[in-house]
Order: structure tokens, then sequence, then C-alpha cells
């Protein structure tokens, strides 16, 4: 006699645009799934992510599951001796993303439970690999990819469900936490005017790393008080404005589409702006 094997279904939301469109996609053309949504709580998210979160949850009828870190990023910023996450050492990814992840998944993966994970890598985005399975009992999809849907795709496909693009995306590339050190210096600057108390709070993390010996900085090659100084701001916003000039100067003319303003994204590159983690921004 088979024994049927047990499958799950699950689905990242990051508060992001592409983990989003995923959702939306996955819904209207594989309604056959039983998928679980799952948003990885840092608590250290931008207040927009959490409204985009329940407005999804609204279209799509079901609830996202909130993974909350066991520890939180206090005790392990004491555990890593007040060294900063970086690039080079992410802890924070680890540690606040893809351990209650696995924690949550753990007991099922174990017992021989087949989890089938959906993760939001496009199809203009061929270099990049996403979550990798972390168990022999893991299957991870790339449904965006498979059916040819790129970042125009990704943004049509929200607009169709009328859900839009979260709010930040007018002035940040990315969700995740307030303080993700893959944030350009612009975005710094416009956190610092959006969201000040998350900026203040930034500055006290950065200050208590270099007390205790850490040659990091969030923003890399420049403290945050050096960045927010008035002439400082003066010049990364001048900066950005000089490159966004450029950028226009160099678009061939649409005469339907008007005068299009290029965004934050199209300055710095969607894909080289998030080049750093699938589970925390996609």
């Amino acid at each position: 006699m088979t024994i049927a094997v047990r499958e799950r279904h699950i689905l990242g939301i990051s508060g992001g645009r592409d983990s989003a469109a995923l959702a939306v996609h996955m819904r209207q053309t594989r309604p056959e799934v039983d998928l679980e949504y799952f948003f990885t709580d840092t608590g250290k998210e931008l207040e927009e992510v959490y409204s985009f979160l329940d407005k999804l949850e609204g279209f799509l009828g079901k609830p996202i599951t909130r993974l909350n870190p066991d520890r939180d990023f206090d005790f392990w910023l004491k555990e890593y001796n007040h060294f900063l996450p970086s690039p080079k050492t992410r802890w924070c990814t680890r540690q606040l993303k893809l351990r209650p992840l696995e924690q949550w998944l753990r007991e099922d993966l174990d017992a021989g439970v087949v989890v089938h994970s959906y993760v939001a890598i496009r199809a203009d985005e061929p270099s990049r690999e996403g979550y990798q399975a972390t168990h022999g009992n893991m299957q991870v999809h790339f449904p965006l990819r498979e059916d040819g849907i790129s970042r125009a795709g990704v943004i049509e496909t929200l607009e169709s469900a009328g859900l839009g693009e979260p709010e930040y995306y007018r002035w940040r590339t990315r969700s995740g936490c307030t303080f993700c050190f893959f944030q350009q210096k612009i975005e710094w600057v416009r956190l610092m005017r959006e969201h000040p108390d998350a900026f203040d709070e930034a500055k006290g993390y950065e200050k208590s790393a270099r007390d205790h010996g850490s040659p990091f900085t969030w923003s890399q090659g420049e403290g945050l008080e050096e960045l927010s100084a008035p002439a400082r701001v003066d010049e990364i916003e001048r900066e950005f404005e000089q490159r966004r000039a450029r950028l226009l100067a160099r678009r061939r003319v649409n005469p339907l589409a008007g005068n299009v303003v290029p965004t934050i994204d199209d300055v710095y590159g969607i894909d080289e702006a998030a080049a750093g983690c699938v589970i925390c921004h996609k």
C-alpha cells in the first residue's frame, strides 16, 4: 500500500513588491495550491510594511503568519560583541530571518513532510539564486521566473489587483529593517526625513558599536552622524539629482508616456539596490 507523503506549500512575504506580486500571481494562476503565507518580523520594519501586509492579507483572503524571532536584534547585537551587521557579515539575516523560518518548519521537515517554498525571483534576474533549500525535504520554486514575469510585470500585477506598490517605494528601494546596510546614502537621508525616530535609533546603534570597537558603520565608509550634517545632506541630494538627470537624458522619449520622472529604483537600478537578501526585501 502506498502511503501519501504530506506536503506543505509556503510563500514568504517580505513587505516588498516582488513577493506580494508572487502571492497575487499564485492565487490567480495556481488556485489549487494550498499556500501558507508567512512574514518574518524582525521588529525593526518600516511602518509602511505593516500597512501593506494588512492590505495584501485582505486581498489574499488568508492570514499571513507572523514569525517572530525568539531573540531580538538587541540580543544578537550583544552576542556579536556589538559589531553591526554588514554585507560581509549578515548575521541579522541569519538570526532574525532564516533562523525563525527554519524553527517553524523543522519538526515537519524532520518528520518527512515535503515543503515547497515559492520564492520571488523574477525573469529579469538571471544571476540571482534566491533562498536555497536547507533540508533534503525542501523544494524551492521560482514561479515569476518560470512564467516570464519581469519587474514591469510585477508592477502590473499589483496594479491590476488594486493593491499598488507599498508606499515606501516613493523614497526607498527596499523593504526590510529601517537600518538595512544595503541602503544607498540618499535612502538614509530620506529615512532621516520620513522616520526621524528610526534614523536616530540607527545612529544610537552605530555609536554603541563604535564604543565597543566595531569598525563598521551602517553606510559604507561614513557614519550617520557625518552623513546627516546639513552640508553633506545637500551634497548627497545634489549627486542623486545629477544622476537622475543623466539617466533622463539617456532615455528615449516616448510621446505617449509623457514626462516620466525616474524613480530611485531607476536611478540606482533595483537589482543593484536589492542585491542583498531575498528573504528580507523581495
